[in-house]
């Protein structure tokens, strides 16, 4: 097994450092020709999501990769990284690749200062922590999607297929329960 992460910008490295504890082989996705290497997986990290979604369009890698997506590539959004696989976002364009039946809210919970961390349920596994900076949230799920957390009433973790979301940032936590579920959802396959 061999997971690629998107490293254009945002919190790459702590995916590779919660890769890492479970012993699981990854590369980094910088540009068209490292989708030459096979991968089994894709984590897309939080981040920017305006500035990932024109990088992923300039670098000539939004069309393989949603490619890749829409024919059962399992991916793992956080974050941005949900932001960017939501069908929606309440009110504005998606630039993303769209491929996840959610509707998502970005910064729904405000600025740097609305950052935070929970300890809730996650369906299948138990409580995990959730550390939440300038987070979405997926405000309404469509056919096919199953709701695995919320949070203050709200939904912040959801499953499609082969495509998990998180609006928190497991990586920067110290247990790698939910990079395991993703790691089990790809060994599903």
């Amino acid at each position: 097994m061999k997971i690629g992460i998107l490293a254009l910008q945002g919190a790459f490295a702590e995916h590779e450092a919660s890769l890492d504890k479970l012993h699981i082989p990854h590369f980094e996705i910088r540009q068209a020709d490292d989708l030459q290497d096979d991968m089994d997986g894709l984590i897309i990290p939080g981040g920017e999501s305006t500035v990932m979604g024109k990088l992923l369009k300039e670098l000539s890698l939004y069309e393989p990769l949603k490619a890749k997506i829409e024919a059962g590539l399992p991916v793992f959004g956080t974050c941005a990284g949900l932001l960017l696989l939501a069908k929606d976002i309440d009110g504005e364009d998606a630039l993303g690749f769209r491929t996840m039946n959610i509707v998502a809210r970005r910064n729904a919970y405000g600025r740097q200062l609305g950052s935070f961390f929970a300890e809730e349920d996650f369906k299948g596994i138990g409580t995990v922590g959730m550390t939440f900076i300038r987070a979405p949230y997926i405000e309404s799920v469509g056919d096919g999607v199953d709701v695995l957390a919320t949070c203050n009433g709200r939904i912040v973790a959801a499953r499609q297929g082969k495509q998990l979301v998180t609006a928190f940032h497991p990586e920067l936590t110290e247990e790698v329960k939910i990079h395991q579920y993703f790691v089990d959802m790809i060994s599903e396959n």
